[in-house]
C-alpha cells in the first residue's frame, strides 16, 4: 500500500498519477502529489518503480495503512528499493530505451 509521497525529494513531475491504475494520487497546483484514496491502492508498485527522484514507499505487505514515517524510510533506505531490487537504475530501468511506456514521462 502506498504510504509517502516524499515533498523533499518529489520534483512534482505528476508520473504517480499517470501510471496509477488505481486513481489514488490527485496533483496539486504547487506541490507533490497527494495521496487521496489510499485504501485504493493495489500495491503494484509501478507509482514507485517509474518514479525518477524514488520519492514513493509503498508498503510491501499492508492490510491498512502501517503509520511508518517518512524518516524511518530515508533512515532504512526504502525510497526506491523495490525498482532497486528489479534491477532497476534510480529513476530509468535497465533497457529503457526500448521500453514504450517512455511517454508517459513526457508532459501533454
Amino acid at each position: 500500500m502506498i504510504e509517502i509521497v516524499s515533498a523533499t525529494r518529489c520534483i512534482e513531475c505528476d508520473i504517480c498519477v499517470k501510471v496509477c491504475p488505481a486513481n489514488v494520487f490527485d496533483a496539486t497546483k504547487d506541490g507533490a502529489p497527494v495521496i487521496a484514496r489510499q485504501e485504493d491502492c493495489q500495491t503494484c508498485f509501478l507509482c514507485e518503480i517509474y518514479c525518477p527522484t524514488d520519492a514513493l514507499y509503498v508498503a510491501e505487505v499492508a492490510e491498512g495503512p502501517t503509520g511508518i514515517s517518512e524518516a524511518e524510510v530515508e533512515a532504512r533506505h526504502l525510497f526506491g528499493g523495490y525498482a532497486r531490487a528489479l534491477g532497476w537504475k534510480r529513476g530509468k530501468a535497465g533497457g529503457s530505451e526500448f521500453d514504450p511506456t517512455h511517454r508517459i514521462r513526457v508532459a501533454q
